[in-house]
């Protein structure tokens, strides 16, 4: 029901400069959303866009191009220019821009007091925590040049997300990072499916994730699904819509069972059911 109600609050923002027609469709204009930017008038040699002082990849749709632009959980409200590009370099550049004007919003803060060990990793653990930190970062920088994904995004298990994106948590009084995806309050064992097609870059356990999975989907967009009490695919296989990836679990620093999902685009944090809202089915 939640993604029903997502996909029906995406809205389609009409604005622009110069001859491109540029145009953007968003569930809001916030920190943490996908926007999927559309430009038509453009030439066959390709698009350029940039946002946010990062190289956005373009792919074509139809007639026109399509380019998707995260936006981070940390973005400060305000009007941040989008420039676009078409034509063979030096040869009849046609440009053009749009504005986001990314509103205010207030992410959820909660404070709790748990077991210290479930705060501070041992320092024995610090190396192997230094290296996973590198992998992710290296994960993120390294996608598939081209588009992965084959049709509409599909929740990863039928149950609702159960804790809200973005929250700011405080254990024992020590500030946490942003919760970088949603979780979904399934069973153990509950089968978790691809959410879309893509490419397997990470399939092993992680200290703080647990059994882990990552699917490149292409052009700088992933799916994080962790936790998982077993995994069912292998780093460079290439996944299928709807694909077996594993089981739920509780694997890694987590308190129960459940599948924490997280979507990378372009680098940014952005919320899932954002994903499911503007390119879900």
């Amino acid at each position: 029901m939640i993604r029903v109600v997502a996909a029906l609050a995406a809205l389609l923002f009409v604005q622009g400069s110069g001859t491109l027609d540029i145009s953007a469709r968003a569930r809001s204009m916030q920190p943490g959303e996908v926007v999927v930017l559309s430009i038509a008038n453009a030439g066959p040699d390709g698009v350029r866009v940039r946002a946010f002082d990062r190289d956005v990849p373009a792919f074509r749709v139809g007639e026109g191009w399509q380019a998707i632009v995260g936006v981070d959980l940390d973005v400060k409200p305000g009007i941040y220019r989008v420039s676009v590009e078409s034509g063979a370099s030096g040869n009849n550049i046609t440009r053009g821009s749009y504005d986001l004007r990314i509103l205010p919003r207030t992410f959820r803060t909660r404070r709790l007091t748990v077991n210290e060990a479930f705060v501070t990793p041992p320092k024995s653990e610090e190396p192997r925590i230094a290296r996973e930190a590198a992998l992710l970062a290296a994960t993120w920088r390294a996608s598939a040049g081209t588009r992965l994904w084959t049709m509409a995004f599909a929740r990863p298990v039928p149950q609702a997300a159960n804790s809200a994106f973005g929250t700011r948590s405080i254990f024992n009084g020590k500030p946490r990072n942003a919760h970088g995806g949603a979780d979904f309050l399934s069973p153990a064992g509950t089968p978790i499916h691809a959410p879309n097609a893509g490419l397997i870059v990470v399939a092993r356990n992680l200290y703080y994730s647990g059994n882990t999975v990552i699917i490149d989907h292409g052009l700088g967009l992933f799916s994080m699904l962790a936790h998982l009490s077993r995994i069912d695919v292998r780093e460079g296989d290439v996944v299928t819509p709807d694909q077996l990836i594993g089981l739920v679990g509780a694997t890694g620093r987590v308190t129960g069972p459940h599948l924490h999902w997280a979507v990378r685009a372009g680098d940014a944090r952005v919320d899932p059911l954002s994903l499911l809202a503007t390119l879900g089915s």
